[in-house]
C-alpha cells in the first residue's frame, strides 16, 4: 500500500468514530500527518474537552506518523493558494495537500470543499 496523508478532519473522524472512519482506519498502517495538521487536530481535541495528555494519547493510539513541516512544504502550500482560494481552503488544508504532493500520496479529508478545489489525489472519506 502507498503512503497516505491525513487531514485533521480525517483523524478526528477516526477518533470520534464518525462517518468515514473506516476509510481512514484502512490506510493507517501507511499514514502520515503534517505537524501543522497535528496542531489542528490537537486544538479540536482540546476544544472537545480532552487535556493535552489525553489528546496526545488519542493521536498516538492511531499510530499515524507525524512529519515536520519544512520550508519547501511551506512554499508548496503558498503556491496552492491561487488555485484553492475560491474553494476556501485554509492554510491547514494546503499544508496537508503540500505534503501529499511532496510524497506523491493521496490526501484523505472529510472536507467537501477540497473536491471543488480541483486538486489531484484527494480522497473524500464521506
Amino acid at each position: 500500500m502507498s503512503e497516505s496523508v491525513l487531514d485533521s478532519s480525517a483523524i478526528l473522524a477516526l477518533l470520534f468514530d464518525e462517518p468515514g472512519a473506516d476509510r481512514v482506519a484502512a490506510v493507517l498502517p501507511d499514514a502520515v500527518v503534517s505537524a501543522v495538521n497535528l496542531a489542528e487536530t490537537a486544538t479540536k481535541l482540546q476544544d472537545r474537552g480532552l487535556d493535552e495528555t489525553a489528546a496526545r494519547a488519542a493521536v498516538a493510539a492511531t499510530g499515524v506518523r507525524i512529519v515536520p513541516f519544512s520550508e519547501d512544504l511551506a512554499w508548496t502550500a503558498a503556491g496552492l493558494r491561487a488555485s484553492t482560494r475560491d474553494a476556501g481552503l485554509s492554510l491547514g488544508d494546503r499544508a496537508c495537500l503540500a505534503l501529499a504532493i511532496d510524497r506523491g500520496a493521496s490526501a484523505y479529508t472529510a472536507d467537501q470543499a477540497w473536491a471543488r478545489a480541483g486538486v489531484p489525489r484527494v480522497v473524500l472519506i464521506r
